[in-house]
């Protein structure tokens, strides 16, 4: 079998490092009991080897053709498991009518994005492990009162609890990123649904982080807020002072508001 070339436009780098494989396996949790876990991007199964080890039902799902061949061969008991597609638009609900974890290896360019799609099928995704840029992990990872906090750090955190596990540097990969990388666990909550219009959460969020500098009563001057709750203190604070929690509570105010109207 011929070794996949990392393709740059699919931002590939493939992890060497059959330690740090090692350890990205071994951090998925199997939450909730669930043993089905997707494993996005596998290249040439790095990761793969120590997912098969933990006695997992393993899927794999890759959009580089090259690399499907390599893991059909490879795999040859993974046949009906190989999915050659792209994450962001392939259609699970048949593959997972119910719960499943997720792990991998994130193309840099494309993890947040990833991250969106995680939300939507957020009640049937119980684990997230995975290994991203350093930067993106820690602001998803990150509490409130930190300059790396931001929109996906509030939407992730709401569902998920999040751990930083631990960083990886660039020459463990072929070719070596020029970031360095970061791997983290998301476990899913008990929140089966925001106490808010989750739809209005996502935009006051959204809207809060719009112009992080400001303060909210600013930020959110498009809401329409009320002359009466104009003067609550939590608009004196900036979006990324407030958790979860918070944007909730705003969020059901400005719902009280337009109710009023």
């Amino acid at each position: 079998m011929q070794n996949v070339k990392p393709k740059k436009h699919l931002g590939q780098h493939f992890l060497t490092d059959l330690s740090i494989a090692e350890r990205i396996a071994a951090a998925v949790k199997g939450h909730e009991g669930v043993s089905k876990v997707l494993e996005i991007g596998p290249g040439m199964g790095v990761l793969t080897d120590f997912l098969l080890e933990g006695k997992l039902d393993l899927y794999l799902i890759d959009i580089d053709t090259e690399s499907i061949t390599y893991l059909n061969q490879k795999y040859p008991q993974l046949r009906d498991k190989i999915i050659e597609g792209d994450f962001l638009k392939y259609d699970f609900s048949a593959v997972f009518p119910e719960k499943y974890a997720i792990a991998g290896n994130f193309p840099y360019n494309i993890s947040s994005q990833i991250f969106f799609k995680v939300l939507e099928d957020k009640n049937k995704v119980t684990e997230v492990v995975c290994m991203l840029q350093k930067e993106v992990a820690q602001r998803i990872a990150s509490p409130k009162g930190n300059k790396d906090y931001g929109i996906l750090s509030v939407f992730l955190q709401a569902y998920y609890d999040i751990e930083y596990l631990f960083s990886v540097p660039p020459g463990v990969f072929n070719p070596p990123p020029k970031v360095n990388s970061g791997v983290i666990r998301l476990t899913r909550n008990q929140v089966e649904k925001l106490d808010c219009n989750e739809k209005l959460f996502f935009q006051v969020v959204k809207g809060g982080f719009g112009n992080r500098r400001k303060t909210l009563r600013n930020s959110l001057k498009s809401f329409n807020l009320t002359e009466e709750f104009k003067t609550h203190p939590i608009l004196d604070k900036r979006a990324e002072q407030l958790d979860v929690a918070d944007f909730v509570f705003l969020t059901q105010e400005i719902e009280k508001g337009r109710g009023a109207h």
